[in-house]
């Protein structure tokens, strides 16, 4: 997929996590908006860092047919990570993007991605003791995401993660599980 297809299919996802409104696609959220939401109070970015699996997610547009989808946060030394997202399309071809994170309070982080004129609001609702495990909302509740440290998930800790979704207001029936066969 080329670099200007990607950037097109990205700042549709900053559309939909960033705004109320889009003049592109449908108002809609994942959660309802009126249960307050809350990111990690005891989060520790280095941790953070390193890959991650999406295991579960709320989808995207630009995500449909995607799988095997991961994120690889570096540290810099100034505090902010390099991001790198990929993904397997439904043609097989890898898609990836590249771009940045700053964190803006505990939990929370704000997302610039290469090519993307909006940044994204990117709250870590929840991260296991090991940080093997991590839960993701956006405020709007345009985008949630389940990562994991690995491919495959314990099914204690996706029952939790899919608690704390529940807990922040998102709708689970439209939770979907992310094809991660073949992964290393």
């Amino acid at each position: 997929m080329s670099r200007g297809v990607l950037s097109a299919l990205a700042a549709l996802l900053m559309l939909t996590a960033c705004s109320t409104e889009s003049p592109l696609l449908p108002a809609r959220s994942y959660r309802d908006t009126s249960v307050p939401i809350a990111s990690a109070a005891a989060f520790d970015p280095s941790r953070y860092a390193g890959r991650w699996y999406e295991i579960a997610s709320f989808p995207m547009p630009f995500q449909t047919g995607c799988r095997k989808t991961q994120a690889i946060y570096t540290p810099r030394g100034d505090g902010s990570f390099a991001v790198a997202n990929s993904c397997t399309g439904r043609d097989g071809a890898l898609r990836e993007i590249e771009g940045d994170a700053v964190v803006t309070g505990p939990g929370r982080l704000e997302v610039r991605l290469d090519g993307v004129p909006f940044i994204a609001p990117y709250w870590v609702l929840w991260v296991d003791e090991g940080y093997r495990t991590a839960v993701v909302g956006v405020p709007s509740g345009r985008a949630g995401w389940i990562l994991n440290r690995t491919p495959e998930i314990t099914p204690d800790r996706f029952e939790a993660a899919r608690r704390i979704l529940a807990h922040n207001g998102y709708d689970l029936s439209k939770l979907q599980v992310t094809d991660q066969t073949g992964t290393p």
